[in-house]
């Protein structure tokens, strides 16, 4: 079976030997699996999580199940979540599940950008597996964990009907958070980048006005936009540090910046505290989804609540992978791209 690895910042798919299946363990055929920001920093940047598995978006069809799985069947359509937490720590007791030892230990072997992959018994029993249904398509599944992401940010704000939103970066999870920014009600959205592709793509969604990220006029636009006070929360869904200053520019006193994007390892961050806080910002990272946040994600999609389907541009076959993994690295004329296997395809 083929399957992708990291090698010398370039994507190689490798012949490998299909993975053996434990008691409690399922197989998966991949269907689709999304190409990931943090992805492309595994590749291009200096990723600073501990795993360089390539492909944490999959969805597909249960081909195995191990003998000791009963919830599960040979046929299911399912989205699966490479990290699961235990639900009984310091962490997750506290709502800090991504925080959990056990949420890193857990992935799936030998990755989910492959023919076919495992799901571990723990994650099997502890959520990391859902049904979805005929109606939802794999490519539609495949993006219910980058939206998860998203909403556990949103979560995280306190958000009332009508406020504003500026989104830094508007990549693919950054349309998402202009999406959830529709769902939660916001009357004003802003969206900054320095892509003109991106840029256009946004003004498909109804906001109220795209900003180049280098436009020195940037902070005047939004505040004579926003009654001369700012926006009442900004999501910086990029990794560029800059985004995180603009953003402290462009906020109201008392607004929440989201720090979404993936930062590389190391990188560091020259401000003026002082305006933090003078302003009273709150400033809160966001760092993947629980199950809570998937299971909300999923039904958002399942319900047409957030039509996530608009956002595919591209798709490789996974034997293309490195080919699509530039394309989504240069990101000039691309939104979401997914990754399919030759015989699997919907």
């Amino acid at each position: 079976m083929k399957a992708a690895f990291v090698k010398d910042t370039k994507v190689q798919i490798e012949n490998i030997t299909r993975p053996t299946l434990g008691p409690g363990d399922i197989m998966v055929k991949m269907h689709s699996c999304g190409i990931c920001g943090s992805d492309i920093e595994k590749i291009y940047g200096q990723y600073s999580q501990p795993s360089m598995k390539l492909g944490h978006e999959p969805s597909g069809v249960i081909s195995e199940v191990g003998k000791n799985v009963s919830s599960f069947k040979k046929g299911d359509r399912v989205f699966v979540h490479h990290h699961v937490p235990c639900y009984s720590c310091h962490y997750c007791l506290h709502g800090n599940e991504t925080m959990c030892k056990k949420y890193y230990e857990t992935n799936l072997t030998p990755c989910g950008l492959a023919e076919e992959f495992v799901v571990p018994e723990w994650n099997v029993s502890h959520g990391g597996v859902i049904k979805i249904p005929n109606s939802m398509s794999f490519d539609e599944a495949a993006m219910i964990e980058p939206l998860a992401c998203c909403v556990r940010a949103w979560n995280k704000i306190r958000l009332q009907k009508g406020d504003s939103a500026a989104i830094f970066g508007v990549g693919p999870t950054g349309m998402m958070h202009v999406m959830l920014s529709k769902f939660y009600q916001c009357n004003q959205v802003f969206c900054f980048d320095v892509n003109e592709y991106r840029l256009e793509f946004a003004k498909k969604f109804e906001i109220t006005d795209t900003i180049r990220s280098n436009d020195p006029s940037a902070k005047e636009k939004i505040l004579s936009k926003t009654q001369n006070r700012g926006v009442d929360v900004a999501i910086v869904s990029t990794g560029n540090l800059q985004a995180i200053s603009d953003a402290i520019e462009c906020v109201r006193k008392g607004a929440s910046i989201i720090l979404f994007g993936v930062p590389s390892k190391g990188a560091t961050l020259s401000i003026d505290v002082s305006k933090i806080y003078s302003k009273e910002i709150t400033m809160i990272p966001s760092y993947a989804a629980s199950d809570n946040d998937t299971n909300f994600a999923m039904n958002l999609i399942k319900n047409s609540k957030i039509d996530v389907a608009k956002l595919v541009t591209h798709r490789y076959d996974l034997v293309d992978s490195q080919k699509a993994f530039e394309h989504a690295h240069q990101g000039n004329d691309s939104m979401k791209i997914i990754i399919t296997s030759s015989e699997t395809l919907d």
